[in-house]
């Protein structure tokens, strides 16, 4: 994986400006540790950050070639799974190759299809290519969306990068948020609008998307979609498919130079991909695993966490024989990244949810650049709550979010009279579900499951996805998301919801897919999300945090937030029990999202307009 960013502007030579696109490229250099190049023409200039993961030669970029004719040149930042595939049939066409990274082989599928080269690429992947002849550029993110583009328009031309961070090195471009990005990030947040990067001005390309850029201005446009069709396969032979589906996506994402992984929790999710890498490696498969200090002593069980990992994950370990490294998270660690978190980001996010991720991600690098990862399994599947309790289901809005009015009442008493943030989430919620993409022949049970489906996939999964990717690449770690692959993805949406609760228990078709590859326990292990800390020192940590921030009359977070009712939320007194978002966000998470708004408010610079 690596970092790209670029600058395109039709009346300057870009040749003049390399410092400015220096620092810009500056930015991204967590993201790709290992080389840092850029390239300068007429009217365009890229840069590059890069992770090296295969052909460490013939992979550098900004990468350009003269083909039949023409020049190109192209940053890319992905793994692309089918590189085999899709060489061989452009050599078939006359396409010769100096090295065997996937960049080139998206560069001459480009020179060769154009903008249609995308329908034939199955992997992860953001890139840009610039076509000197047609003087146009082309950008693009994967189906699911799991790496990042953003872009911006200002009276310099257009600007782009992974991260925001990339853009905001511009001399143009500020750090600004207008009353439609406090929406988001108070009505939405840590999610976001598809396509929305909540600075003002600033966009992102949205899943499954291209944007071409001319002198005429930017045409966007979808490039796939999930679609809506009969499904008349049988439960079993259902089953087999989907165990097909998922190895195959598992085994194409192993191919690597370097060490690979996987995430295991001893869940579902991560012991399946587990067991598919684990037959597949010659040596022992690394395994990996976060707990936190003292959790054993802490722990308590609740409707969300039922019950710890380490049963599951010893059972996972011995039955695979993979070498598991347990790592242990100390408190006051967890709340140190918490300020480093929102520099991955460039927004607010998910508190120790990311900081412990990020220092999880940093600690499996120190053993392997690639790991596999079991996210999107819960929102393809449909693991979570609201995909069967009636009463979520019900919920008008997103369901996910149970805190709309608490949401409001922490506001400044000024932005609580001009921010309705439940209309603004409602019109969001009620946007996605009309553009939900049905056949029209389902009936009301069905209908209801493909939209809370697409609601998932467009929302909480793109949430999860960021983190994963911002925390990761923050490391120089890479991650791969095999439940994210677009042909189990389209299989997966047309089988029947009561299948998908096979035997009352959420993701039922999947468990029985995997009764074949997996211990009984850990097959039939009730659903436990990400792990938190239990330790009482953390909430003193984080309540003292906060408490700074509040005797701080110059922080910003006064600007916007009710500083009565945090010192409320502080004490214990509040009577905000819900979670922000999701199941995890609540009591001392809470306390230290606020505390990473201010840092992001103050650290950013953040002009409200």
């Amino acid at each position: 994986m690596c970092g790209i960013t670029g600058w395109l502007f039709f009346d300057r030579d870009m040749r003049q400006h390399r410092k400015e696109l220096e620092n810009m490229t500056d930015t991204l250099r967590f993201r790709g540790p290992d080389d840092q190049q850029t390239y300068l023409a007429d009217h365009i200039g890229f840069g590059h950050t890069r992770l090296i993961i295969i052909d460490p030669e013939g992979g550098r970029q900004p990468m350009a070639e003269h083909i039949n004719g023409r020049r190109f040149v192209i940053v890319y930042n992905g793994e692309l799974y089918n590189t085999e595939e899709v060489r061989q049939e452009l050599k078939t066409r006359g396409h010769s190759f100096s090295s065997h990274s996937d960049t080139s082989v998206v560069l001459h599928a480009y020179a060769e299809w154009g903008q249609s080269c995308v329908d034939r690429l199955n992997g992860i992947f953001a890139f840009a290519v610039w076509d000197e002849t047609d003087e146009t550029l082309f950008l693009v993110r994967d189906r699911m969306g799991v790496k990042p583009l953003f872009y911006t328009e200002t009276k310099s031309g257009l600007i782009f990068g992974s991260e925001i961070k990339a853009l905001l090195a511009h001399p143009e471009v500020e750090g600004a948020v207008d009353e439609q990005g406090l929406l988001e990030l108070f009505s939405l947040g840590p999610s976001r609008t598809p396509g929305c990067g909540v600075y003002k001005n600033i966009h992102e390309v949205k899943p499954a998307h291209t944007a071409a850029i001319s002198r005429e201005g930017i045409k966007t446009t979808r490039y796939w979609n999930v679609r809506s069709l009969p499904h008349s396969d049988s439960i079993e032979d259902t089953a087999e498919a989907v165990r097909h589906y998922l190895h195959q996506a598992a085994v194409k994402q192993l191919v690597s130079d370097k060490p690979i992984s996987t995430f295991l929790s001893g869940g579902l999710d991560s012991s399946a991909l587990t067991a598919f890498a684990a037959k597949h490696h010659k040596e022992a498969l690394r395994t990996f695993s976060i707990d936190y200090e003292d959790n054993d002593k802490y722990f308590k069980a609740d409707m969300f966490q039922p019950d710890s990992d380490s049963y599951y994950i010893n059972q996972m370990t011995t039955d695979f024989g993979t070498a598991h490294h347990y790592e242990v998270l100390p408190v006051d660690t967890l709340a140190e990244k918490l300020e480093e978190a929102v520099y991955a980001r460039d927004l607010p996010g998910m508190a120790d949810i990311d900081s412990s991720l990020l220092w999880f991600c940093g600690r499996i690098k120190k053993h392997a650049s690639v790991s596999l990862s079991g996210e999107c399994a819960d929102e393809i599947f449909g693991g979570y709550p609201w995909f069967y309790k009636q009463e979520l289901l019900d919920r008008e809005g997103f369901p996910w979010m149970d805190s709309l009015h608490e949401r409001q009442s922490l506001l400044h008493p000024d932005w609580r009279k001009k921010l309705d943030l439940k209309e603004y989430a409602y019109q969001r919620y009620k946007e996605t579900i009309e553009a939900a993409p049905l056949s029209g022949e389902e009936n009301s049970v069905e209908k209801a499951h493909k939209e809370m489906s697409w609601l998932n996939m467009q929302w909480f999964m793109q949430t999860l996805l960021e983190r994963k990717d911002r925390m990761s690449m923050r490391t120089g770690l890479e991650v791969r998301v095999p439940f994210a692959d677009h042909e189990l993805v389209q299989y997966v949406w047309n089988i029947p919801s009561d299948w998908k609760r096979l035997g009352d228990t959420e993701k039922g078709i999947l468990r029985r897919a995997l009764e074949p590859v997996l211990p009984k326990d850990v097959l039939y292990r009730r659903k436990n999300p990400y792990p938190k800390t239990h330790h009482p020192r953390y909430t003193e940590i984080v309540t003292s945090m906060l408490r700074d921030v509040l005797h701080d009359k110059n922080a910003p977070l006064h600007e916007l937030m009710d500083p009565e009712q945090l010192k409320e939320l502080i004490s214990g007194n509040s009577s905000i029990s819900r979670p922000w978002f999701g199941q995890l966000m609540k009591g001392p998470q809470l306390l230290a999202y606020f505390y990473q708004v201010n840092k992001w408010l103050e650290t950013y610079d953040i002009k409200i307009k």
